[in-house]
């Protein structure tokens, strides 16, 4: 199988808990991919891009050895594994579970350590093992951190370490574990990262800054609604003082001038409160639509 084939990217699909998010973030920005549990190379309906499924823990190394052109990831792998690429982009996707996280360092509710200070000479584990050392050391602290290959919250809890540093969105799982959290090792957002000889590559540079374009307007339509309607002119300051937008909204002229079309774009979460208040200001043949993108 050749995967340095002439005019085509290769791009690294996370597998494990990044993938659903992925497949359907790239779905909104227009590219159908096709996941098989029996197959690392997914299908994607464009001919110029060569997917495939790789671990979000291994992907920076494989994007910083060459074998491929791009990929997405956490921010805390590429620290993990001090890998040499380019940040090409932040693919902050909250509603899709690509939304920021934390590594935290916790001990059990009871424990008498109650900061990074009391962990001198003490056992660690995790997963992100180089960044935990490293935080340790800025803190002048000396313990012993051990890689853990998962349940890492009940080997704090049965005592076979002393704390764990563990990833978290809400801190609900350590809280179910009577975990506390006592510092923040780091925050991570999931990257788009780039071969640096890639980018010097000025045909592989355009596709992938095109794919960012789609994905980044894919992410800014999340959680965001378009709305149209019509008002009567002699209305239109009453209703554009109820109405939100991104900058300002479009408004038309209809072919009845005592009629006005405006369009806007709000949050979601923000329709069920201003549709009643925009029929009270006047508006008439409210349409509220989805969006798949929304370029800036």
């Amino acid at each position: 199988m050749n995967l340095k084939n002439d005019k085509k990217l290769r791009l690294g699909i996370p597998k494990g808990s990044l993938t659903e998010a992925t497949v359907k973030m790239f779905a909104k920005a227009g590219f159908s991919i096709v996941v098989s549990s029996r197959s690392y190379v997914p299908v994607i309906d464009d001919p110029e891009l060569r997917p495939i499924m790789l671990r979000a823990q291994e992907m920076s190394r494989y994007v910083e050895d060459g074998v491929l052109d791009c990929g997405i990831t956490g921010n805390d792998w590429i620290l993990e594994n001090r890998s040499d690429v380019v940040k090409l982009a932040d693919l902050a996707y909250a509603k899709q579970s690509m939304n920021p996280v934390r590594w935290v360092l916790a001990v059990p509710e009871q424990s008498a350590i109650k900061s990074v200070k009391d962990l001198q000479g003490k056992r660690i584990a995790t997963e992100l093992v180089q960044v935990t050392r490293d935080y340790l050391k800025k803190n002048h602290v000396t313990a012993d951190v051990e890689f853990s290959w998962g349940a890492t919250e009940v080997k704090v809890a049965a005592g076979l370490v002393d704390a764990i540093v563990e990833l978290t969105e809400t801190g609900s799982s350590l809280r179910a574990h009577n975990l506390k959290e006592i510092a923040t090792i780091c925050t991570s957002t999931t990257q788009f990262i780039v071969n640096k000889a890639a980018l010097r590559d000025s045909w592989k540079k355009k596709k992938m800054e095109q794919l960012i374009l789609l994905l980044r307007g894919a992410i800014e339509a999340e959680g965001k609604v378009g709305l149209k309607m019509n008002v009567l002119r002699a209305n239109l300051k009453q209703l554009l003082a109820v109405l939100p937008a991104l900058r300002k909204p479009t408004i038309s002229h209809l072919s009845d001038d005592k009629w006005l079309a405006v369009e806007t774009v709000i949050e979601e979460k923000l329709v069920r409160k201003i549709i009643p208040e925009l029929k009270e200001a006047g508006a008439e043949g409210i349409i509220e639509y989805s969006l798949n993108k929304l370029i800036q």
